[in-house]
């Protein structure tokens, strides 16, 4: 069976440092090549994406997916990022250690810049 975890998933398209972003669970292949999310397939750039470590299979389109931090400092740049129904409990009580947020579904993150 494959393994899952709840991770950070941002679009990089475009040659924008900024893009749409959410928290998510993800699915990993059995080989580790692949992650799957929802209806997409991403595999790795391989260290040759700008501020991208993942492309979309179908699109092409570059991502930035990562593990969530505990202190909630994932982005790059500030932004809104959307936490998908089925891992915000999860995310809000294991990962942040903030249970009183558990039915939270987004949040603005500063960025590191």
């Amino acid at each position: 069976m494959a393994s899952s975890r709840i991770m950070w998933i941002e679009q990089k398209s475009g040659g924008s440092l900024k893009g749409q972003a959410r928290i998510g669970r993800v699915l990993f292949s059995k080989t580790g090549r692949s992650i799957y999310y929802k209806d997409q397939k991403f595999q790795s750039l391989k260290g040759r994406g700008f501020k991208a470590n993942y492309y979309d299979t179908k699109t092409l389109a570059h991502y930035w997916i990562s593990g969530c931090k505990r202190n909630g400092g994932d982005a790059l740049y500030t932004t809104t990022v959307e936490i998908d129904d089925d891992v915000s409990a999860e995310y809000w009580t294991d990962i942040r250690g903030l249970p009183e947020r558990a039915t939270s579904r987004s949040l603005t993150v500063s960025g590191k810049y």
